[in-house]
C-alpha cells in the first residue's frame, strides 16, 4: 500500500534494534482488517476473579472458582463488555494439561453465555519472578499486585536466554504454547492469542533481589523466548490472529520482534487522552487493527471518561486493567510497593507478617488505581459505570455461527 509503513519500517524509524527477521506466516493487513471489520467495537478488561491473586490461582485445580467467575462475568455482561484478556501459566499446563483444558472449556462456555469472546496470554515478565504451584502467597494489604508471578519463572527465562535450558524445559515451554493453541485453534469462542505480555519488564524497579532472579527490568533478556514463541505459534497457524505486546515491553529487540510479527497490535498506555491519541496515530501507519490491552490508572489521568471515548472513536479495542477488586490489590497504585520511600519485596513483607488477616476486608484507597467493582458488585464510581454503559451498550459479540 502506498504511503503505509510496515512494522519493520516503524521499528527502524523509532530506533529499535532488529537482529531477527520476521517469522513467515504473518497475516496480511487486508486479512487482519477484514477479520476486525466483522467484529463489533471491542471493550473489556484484563480478567481474573477477585478470589485469585495471580494466574496460577485462577487456573489450578484446587483454587479454580467457577462460581465467582460466573457471577463476575454476569456483571461484565451488564456493563456491555464483550471481550477479556486472560492469562495462563506454563506450570499449571505442565502439571495438569487435561484439567487445564477442561477448565478453559468451562470458562469459554461461561464467557459465551454472557456474550464475551476472550483471548489468552501465554507468557509474562511482570512482578514476582519465582512462580510455583500449590498455595499462593497471602495478600499484602495496600500493596499493588503482591502475588502476581512471571511466566515462565525468571530462572527458566534466563536459562532459555543463555542456552542452558535442558530439552525437557524447552519442550515444556514449546508444548505449552503449541498444544494449547492447537487444542483451540478453530474454536470460535477464542477471539485471538497473545504470546507475551510486557517482555523484559520486572516490577519497574532497579537493583537485584532474590539473587540472580531479581525484580529489576529484564530487558532484551527475553528476546530469545519472544522470538521462539513466534516460531512455535506460526507452526500451529491457528484460525485466530496472533499478537504480542510492543508498547509496554522493555527492550528494543523485544519491541521489534513483536512489531514485525503481530497480526494485530497489542499496546499499553496509562497516559491521559492526548498521549493515547498520539500513540494511536503512530501505530496507524501500517493500518493493522489496534488493541489497547492495558489502560486505566486514575491518578495519572488514564480514566474511562477521558480515554474510553477516544478508543471508541478510533475503533481501538478498549481493554482496561482489572475488574473486581480482590486479592490482587490493584486498586492500589504502583507506588504502594514502597514503604518509607523504598521499594519493598513482597516476600520480605510477608516474612515480617505484613499480610491480610483471614476474613478481613480489603482496604481501599480514596482514589482507586485500577479495577471497577467491589466483590459485592458495587462500583468505585457510578459515573464510570454510566460512561462505560453509554459507550458499550449498542454493541455485542456475534454468536458463533451467526
Amino acid at each position: 500500500m502506498d504511503g503505509i509503513l510496515d512494522g519493520q519500517q516503524i521499528a527502524k524509524a523509532l530506533g529499535h534494534s532488529m537482529p531477527y527477521q520476521a517469522v513467515e506466516g504473518r497475516w496480511s493487513i487486508e486479512r487482519a482488517r477484514a477479520w476486525y471489520d466483522e467484529l463489533p467495537w471491542l471493550a473489556g478488561c484484563n480478567y481474573y476473579p477477585a478470589t485469585a491473586i495471580n494466574q496460577i490461582e485462577m487456573w489450578q485445580t484446587d483454587t479454580w472458582d467457577p462460581g465467582t467467575i460466573e457471577r463476575e462475568l454476569g456483571w461484565c455482561k451488564d456493563l456491555g463488555f464483550n471481550t477479556h484478556r486472560v492469562y495462563l501459566h506454563d506450570l499449571v499446563w505442565a502439571e495438569d494439561e487435561t484439567g487445564l483444558y477442561e477448565r478453559m472449556d468451562q470458562f469459554l462456555d461461561c464467557c459465551a453465555s454472557h456474550g464475551i469472546r476472550p483471548f489468552f496470554v501465554f507468557f509474562d515478565d511482570c512482578h514476582y519472578p519465582a512462580a510455583q504451584l500449590g498455595a499462593q502467597p497471602k495478600v499484602i494489604p495496600a500493596y499493588h499486585n503482591s502475588g502476581w508471578v512471571t511466566c515462565p519463572e525468571r530462572a527458566s527465562a534466563l536459562r532459555f536466554m543463555h542456552g542452558t535450558a535442558d530439552q525437557a524445559e524447552v519442550s515444556r515451554l514449546k508444548g505449552y504454547v503449541q498444544q494449547t493453541m492447537a487444542r483451540f485453534r478453530d474454536d470460535e469462542r477464542v477471539l485471538m492469542w497473545e504470546l507475551y505480555n510486557e517482555p523484559g519488564r520486572g516490577a519497574g524497579e532497579s537493583g537485584t533481589r532474590h539473587g540472580d532472579l531479581g525484580y529489576e527490568d529484564f530487558g532484551d533478556g527475553s528476546c530469545k523466548l519472544v522470538h521462539a514463541s513466534w516460531l512455535w505459534a506460526r507452526d500451529v497457524a491457528p484460525s485466530q490472529p496472533i499478537c504480542s505486546n510492543t508498547d509496554g515491553c522493555v527492550g528494543s529487540v523485544n519491541w521489534s520482534i513483536n512489531a514485525l510479527n503481530s497480526d494485530v497490535h497489542s499496546i499499553h498506555n496509562y497516559s491521559p487522552a492526548a498521549g493515547v491519541r498520539e500513540q494511536i496515530e503512530r501505530f496507524r501507519q501500517d493500518e493493522r487493527p489496534l488493541f489497547m490491552t492495558e489502560y486505566l490508572a486514575r491518578e495519572t489521568g488514564s480514566t474511562f471518561q477521558a480515554v474510553m471515548p477516544v478508543l471508541k472513536e478510533q475503533r481501538v479495542a478498549a481493554i482496561n486493567w482489572g475488574f473486581v477488586s480482590g486479592k490482587a490489590g490493584t486498586i492500589w497504585p504502583w507506588s504502594s510497593r514502597h514503604r518509607d520511600g523504598v521499594f519493598r519485596d513482597s516476600m520480605e513483607l510477608r516474612a515480617k507478617g505484613e499480610v491480610l488477616a483471614a476474613g478481613a476486608p480489603y482496604p481501599e484507597p480514596e482514589l482507586w488505581f485500577h479495577d471497577i467493582l467491589r466483590t459485592d458488585g458495587t462500583p468505585f464510581a457510578e459515573e464510570e459505570i454510566a460512561c462505560i454503559g453509554a459507550l458499550t451498550q449498542p454493541y455485542s459479540v456475534k454468536t458463533p455461527g451467526e
